[in-house]
């Protein structure tokens, strides 16, 4: 499976902060033996976050899109919305499930507004900016993401 990953934080992309979360999602990503095609960092800016989410998805070289930040509550945390806006659908089973697992060890990861969706044939995923956060919530979807990716394609439900 070929994973882009992007950082969406503003303190990260001026060089302020190191970006951590990236990075463990690539770990991770690794790990389940899936193929890392880029990894990026923008701004909390929501143009710049749509921009970016564009230019990968419309590649057509990825099959999953992970981001990482602006998932929370803060008056900059607009990623979801960003990501609906470039949206063709929504897989809101996704979402609730990070949220599900989220909430058994971290009970304020039920604040997480992170939201799953489908641009053309790549699937985005919004998790948590925290290294924990972002890999705790890939690992709570991480055994459907090849299955959904073949039934993008066209593949049978089994």
């Amino acid at each position: 499976m070929r994973v882009a990953i992007l950082t969406i934080s503003d303190s990260v992309s001026r060089g302020e902060r190191e970006d951590l979360s990236g990075p463990a999602l690539v770990t991770r990503c690794r790990e389940l033996g899936w193929t890392i095609t880029s990894v990026l960092r923008c701004s909390d800016d929501p143009s710049a976050v749509r921009s970016q989410m564009r230019a990968i998805t419309d590649s057509a070289s990825v099959d999953v899109l992970l981001t990482t930040g602006g998932t929370g509550l803060g008056p900059r945390d607009t990623t979801p919305e960003s990501t609906l806006e470039i949206a063709d659908r929504t897989i809101p089973g996704l979402a609730e499930e990070i949220r599900r697992k989220g909430v058994e060890k971290t009970p304020t990861a039920v604040l997480s507004r992170g939201v799953a969706a489908i641009r053309h044939q790549t699937i985005i995923i919004n998790l948590p900016g925290s290294p924990k956060g972002a890999v705790e919530s890939l690992d709570a979807i991480a055994h459907l993401l090849p299955h959904a990716v073949e039934v993008l394609r066209g593949a049978h439900h089994d």
